[in-house]
C-alpha cells in the first residue's frame, strides 16, 4: 500500500505524530516491533508513576496518625504493587490500539528500517520481509538504558530501569547509580517500600540539571527518609560472584566498598539508531543523534526524525510536540519551531520537582540582571492543612523588563503546577502580571503568585 506517512516507532513521539498526520488527512501507518506506546507508556512514564503512587499510599498509611487517623499495622505486598503497575501500563497500551483504529492508522508489527528513499522494509517475528511505500518516513525509535563499559547489565543483580519495575521480590538493599529523574524516582520508591537505598552520583549534587537549591532540598528530604547519598562519586566495579553485589565506589577520600542485593544503573540513555538503514540512505548523525532542521527534516528528502534520537531533552512531551510540528509541516501548515527553553521537566519522587527555563546560575551566566523570588510551602495554608510543608517555589525574572526567565518548584504536586509557568512564559507574561493575576486560596498554586511578589518586594505572607 502507498502511504503518505510511515512512522517507525509508536512511543509518545511516534503515535502522536501518526494521529496528527491522520487528522490532517494523510494516509498513515505505524511500524512497531514491540508494544504500542513504546517505552514511556509500557516501561517508563506511566508504570513508574503507578509504582510511585503505591509508595505514596504506603507512606500515607504509615503517617495516618499525623492526620488523627488510627490504623492497624500495615505492610506492602510487593508483587501486588508490581502487578498493579503492569495492569495500568497494559490498559494504556490498549488505549493506544483503540486510538490507532479510531484514526484509521495501519499498525504494522515488525522491525522497520529505511530500505531506500520512500521505502520502509519491515521484518516480522518469523523473519519475513515486506517493503512498504511512503512519501514521508518519520523515525521515532527512542532510546534505552545506557550501559557503562565497566558495569554491564545482567538483568538480575545489575539492572536497568526496565528490570527495576518488575523485580520478582523486593531487595533488602540497593545501590542506585545516577540521580537524575529515573534514579531519584526509583530511589524514593524502593526506600518508601522498605529497601535500604544508597545513591551514587558523579556530580556535586543529586538531580544535577536542576537549580542547586532544589537539588539540596531533595537531598535533605532523602537523607531524612533514610537514603544514603554519595556525591562526587562513581561506581568503579561491581562484583556479582557472591550472593549479592560488592561495589567499589571512587570518592574524594578514596575507594569505598559497599554491599547490596541489587545495583540499579540509571546513568542515562542510549539512542536506538542501530539497524535503521541510516547508512543506506546517508542520513547524517552526530554523537548518537540524527541531525535535523527546525521541522525535523533530515538531510535526505522525505526522511524525518523526532524524539530521543534528535538533539533536545529526552522527554515524552518533547517527542509528542516534535511529532506534531513535523507532520503539520509535512501537511503544508506553518507551525512554529519548538522553543526548547520553555520545556518543563518533572521528577516524581517525593518531594516532587518541576522546573522550566533558566536556573539562577544559567540566567546570570547569560548576562541577565535578575530578580529572584522564593516562597516556602511552610508559609502556605494549603500545604500546612495537607501536611506537606516541604519545599518551595523559586521564580526568576529579568530585572530590566520583567521577563519570566525560569521557575523551580519542589514540593507536593508541583508537577501539576508548572504548566501555569509554561503558559505564562509562552505568552511573554511579566512578573508584575503574575502578581496581579488573582490565584485561588487556599491552594498550593498561590505560592507562584507569592514568589513573584517576593521577587518585587510585595509578598504578603512572608
Amino acid at each position: 500500500m502507498q502511504y503518505d506517512v510511515i512512522v517507525i516507532g509508536s512511543g509518545p513521539g511516534g503515535y502522536v505524530a501518526a494521529i496528527r498526520a491522520s487528522q490532517l488527512g494523510l494516509k498513515t501507518a505505524v511500524v512497531e516491533k514491540s508494544e504500542l506506546g513504546g517505552v514511556c507508556l509500557n516501561w517508563g512514564c506511566i508504570p513508574t508513576k503507578a509504582l510511585l503512587k503505591s509508595a505514596q499510599v504506603f507512606e500515607y498509611i504509615k503517617h495516618a496518625k499525623d492526620y488523627g487517623i488510627e490504623v492497624g499495622e500495615s505492610k506492602q505486598d510487593f508483587p501486588a504493587v508490581v502487578k498493579r503497575s503492569r495492569d495500568v501500563a497494559s490498559g494504556m497500551s490498549k488505549g493506544i490500539a483503540f486510538l490507532m483504529k479510531k484514526n484509521k492508522i495501519d499498525v504494522i508489527i515488525g522491525t522497520g528500517k529505511l530500505a531506500s528513499v520512500g521505502k520502509v522494509e519491515v521484518t516480522d517475528a518469523a523473519g519475513a520481509k515486506v517493503i512498504h511505500d511512503a512519501k514521508h518516513i518519520i523515525l521515532a525509535t527512542g532510546a534505552r538504558s545506557r550501559e557503562l563499559p565497566n558495569i554491564k547489565l545482567d538483568g538480575k543483580k545489575i539492572i536497568g530501569y526496565r528490570d527495576a519495575m518488575v523485580l520478582p521480590q523486593q531487595p533488602k538493599s540497593m545501590v542506585v547509580m545516577g540521580s537524575g529523574a529515573i534514579g531519584s524516582e526509583f530511589a524514593y520508591f524502593y526506600n518508601a517500600m522498605g529497601t535500604k537505598v544508597t545513591i551514587v552520583e558523579f556530580m556535586p549534587n543529586i538531580l544535577p540539571i536542576e537549580d542547586e537549591e532544589v537539588s539540596k532540598e531533595v537531598a535533605k528530604s532523602f537523607k531524612k527518609s533514610g537514603i544514603d547519598i554519595m556525591t562526587n562519586a562513581s561506581v568503579e566495579s561491581v562484583d556479582t560472584s557472591g550472593a549479592g553485589c560488592k561495589i567499589k565506589v571512587k570518592t574524594a577520600e578514596g575507594i569505598k566498598e559497599l554491599e547490596a542485593d541489587i545495583v540499579l544503573s540509571a546513568v542515562g540513555i542510549q539512542t536506538n539508531l542501530e539497524n535503521l538503514g541510516l547508512e543506506t540512505l546517508g542520513v547524517k548523525t552526530d554523537k548518537g543523534k540524527v541531525l535535523v532542521d527546525d521541522f525535523y527534516t533530515t538531510n535526505i528528502k522525505g526522511v524525518y526524525a523526532i524524539g530521543d534520537i534528535v538533539k533536545g531533552p529526552a522527554l515524552a512531551h518533547v517527542a509528542s510536540a516534535e511529532g506534531i510540528i513535523c507532520v503539520e509541516k509535512i501537511a503544508g501548515h506553518h507551525p512554529e519551531p519548538l522553543n526548547y527553553n520553555n520545556i518543563p521537566g518533572c521528577t516524581y519522587c517525593s518531594p516532587e520537582v518541576a522546573s522550566v527555563g533558566y536556573t539562577e546560575k544559567a540566567a546570570k551566566e547569560a548576562g541577565y540582571e535578575i530578580k529572584v523570588g522564593k516562597f516556602p510551602f511552610s508559609a502556605s495554608g494549603k500545604a500546612s492543612a495537607g501536611g506537606v510543608k516541604e519545599g518551595f517555589v523559586k521564580l526568576i525574572f529579568d530585572a530590566k523588563y520583567g521577563e519570566f526567565l525560569g521557575a523551580h518548584l519542589v514540593g507536593a504536586n508541583v508537577t501539576e503546577m508548572i504548566a501555569e509557568v509554561v503558559v505564562a512564559r509562552k505568552l511573554e507574561t511579566t512578573g508584575m502580571e503574575i502578581i496581579k493575576s488573582v490565584h485561588p486560596h487556599p491552594t498550593m498554586s498561590e505560592a507562584i503568585m507569592e514568589a513573584a511578589a517576593q521577587a518585587y518586594g510585595e509578598c504578603i505572607h512572608l
